[in-house]
């Protein structure tokens, strides 16, 4: 495909910008979000051959597809560091098949046992080498400061991504209180000399809106640059550097079903996300839009139900709804950043309308979206919710039918495909944690213990890596990730706890800027 270049959600970019220029930037002048100007289309065929090459080798034929401005040779490259001996499973994304029409698509195989490594361990080698392309053409003098607001996951996958690479730092910030005592580890003990990571007091939406209006501030920024020769840049899901790597792996997994014989090519399957921040239910959209005969997008969510209404009624609002902590804190999000690509995908890319409800949403905390777009969002996505406790009965039943223990997060999207299946279509269910990052809730899970009920005194004694490795030996030696097990034994590096205004983050960042 020829070159392509990305425009934004907001249509505030006159012109698009290279692939390079998309993921160095991160967040679209204007506030928007990157977009290829084209989506390529793959041939079911095309889509079915990608089962017979590895991994690494189908990412970079999406990339290569996508036309981004890196020559070929460096793709295949990059895509090969990227999905290789970091992966505990040679095939990276493995399905596997609970019956004849329920697959799980496993995507925590990777260094921090969570689905955000599929992107993060992508993303950063991909960061680079624009970051070198834009210096040689003398289009960038600075360095990179990489700002994350995390619900968990992607803080350490992002960490662990960056660290040791050339000309970029990384800072986390993630909800204190607010994540499990296995991901707090996985952070606060992160290796390298390039990292920093802050608890903020108050929940991921907060970490997430402090972090878009850090970005927004010209001043700041302008700061920045002139005392430190830096610039800020996202490995959140609103980077579309980010965002395109999950593509593959849908498209992988329908050619994966297809060769494995559990699915005739060509037909459809219904694929079912735990959604949080939208992004990777959106990548199965654009596998959609790319030919992946996928029929409907199932939009799983937990008691913070706020894209299953938004789906069923097309109003999104906030404006007086609860904050609620679930079993699923990955999930336990109310602003859902990546809705405002799909919008923009689904009015047919009118950035004016996109605009228009953004603004809304800063302001009164709710929007509206008008009758089509809304028999658009149909179309193509169903939703369901499920509760605390309901969570916590699936992750018991299904290990109970077919000996497979799965994470909350994964429960709620296995429960949430079963509420919205109508027929025999096959479904794939994305799979985006290992158990063990959530050890206290599978626990309860596999005893009978409701969610708001403390564990037992001599339970609740134990270290994550503790628990974790008593379920194993419950359950008859399930395995627990080397990355995990050895948290116990690690130094804790950071505990700094700050607050999660624009100001409190600003200040967080050049205090340690300065002491580098």
């Amino acid at each position: 495909m020829a070159e392509n270049l990305f425009i934004d959600t907001r249509g505030a970019c006159a012109e698009g910008v290279a692939f390079t220029e998309a993921v160095v930037n991160g967040l679209a002048q204007g506030g928007g979000l990157y977009v290829p100007a084209v989506v390529p289309e793959l041939g079911v065929d095309e889509i079915c051959a990608l089962a017979h090459i590895p991994y690494a080798l189908r990412a970079s034929r999406i990339y290569r597809a996508f036309g981004i401005d890196l020559p070929e040779a460096e793709i295949d490259g990059l895509c090969e560091r990227a999905y290789g001996e970091n992966f505990d499973d040679e095939r990276i994304a493995p399905v596997v098949s609970l019956d004849d029409s329920t697959h799980v698509l496993e995507l925590w195989h990777g260094p921090t046992s969570a689905f955000k490594d599929m992107a993060l361990q992508c993303l950063p080698l991909f960061f680079s080498a624009s970051s070198r392309k834009l210096r040689a053409e003398g289009k960038l003098d600075v360095e990179h400061m990489i700002l994350v607001a995390t619900s968990g996951d992607t803080g350490k996958a992002a960490l662990a991504g960056f660290d040791g690479v050339e000309g970029v730092s990384i800072g986390v910030m993630y909800p204190d209180g607010g994540v499990s005592d296995i991901q707090f580890k996985q952070m606060a003990t992160q290796k390298g000399n390039n990292v920093v990571v802050w608890g903020v007091a108050g929940n991921f939406d907060d970490c997430q809106t402090g972090a878009k209006n850090v970005f927004k501030d010209d001043a700041f920024a302008e700061q920045l640059g002139t005392d430190y020769g830096i610039a800020l840049s996202s490995a959140n899901s609103i980077n579309w550097g980010r965002l395109m790597p999950q593509i593959v792996y849908y498209l992988s997994a329908y050619a994966e079903l297809v060769a494995k014989g559990a699915l005739t090519s060509g037909n459809e399957v219904d694929v079912c996300v735990p959604t949080g921040n939208f992004g990777n239910i959106l990548a199965a959209y654009y596998a959609k839009r790319m030919g992946c005969p996928i029929r409907m997008l199932y939009c799983a969510s937990n008691e913070n139900r706020v894209l299953t209404d938004f789906i069923n009624t097309g109003t999104y609002d906030i404006s007086n709804r609860p904050f609620v902590k679930t079993p699923t804190p990955s999930m336990d999000i109310l602003v859902s950043s990546n809705l405002e690509r799909q919008l923009f995908e689904l009015t047919g890319r009118k950035g004016e309308a996109i605009r228009g409800w953004m603004e809304d949403l800063a302001a009164e905390r709710r929007f509206r979206i008008d009758r089509e777009t809304f028999q658009a969002v149909r179309a193509h996505l169903a939703a369901d919710s499920v509760d605390n406790e309901t969570c916590l009965e699936t992750i018991r039943g299904v290990y109970e039918r077919h000996g497979y223990l799965m994470d909350p997060h994964t429960a709620v999207a296995y429960k949430a495909a079963c509420n919205l299946r109508t027929d025999d279509v096959p479904v794939i269910i994305a799979s985006t944690a290992h158990w063990a990052k959530f050890g206290d809730n599978v626990y309860r899970a596999l005893h009978g213990i409701r969610s708001t009920d403390p564990l037992p005194a001599d339970v609740a004694a134990l270290t994550g890596c503790e628990l974790n490795s008593l379920i194993s030996s419950e359950t008859g030696g399930s395995d627990v990730p080397t990355g995990l097990a050895e948290l116990d034994e690690l130094p804790i590096r950071f505990t700094e706890v700050i607050e999660g205004s624009t100001a409190c983050i600003e200040t967080a960042i050049v205090d340690y800027l300065s002491g580098r």
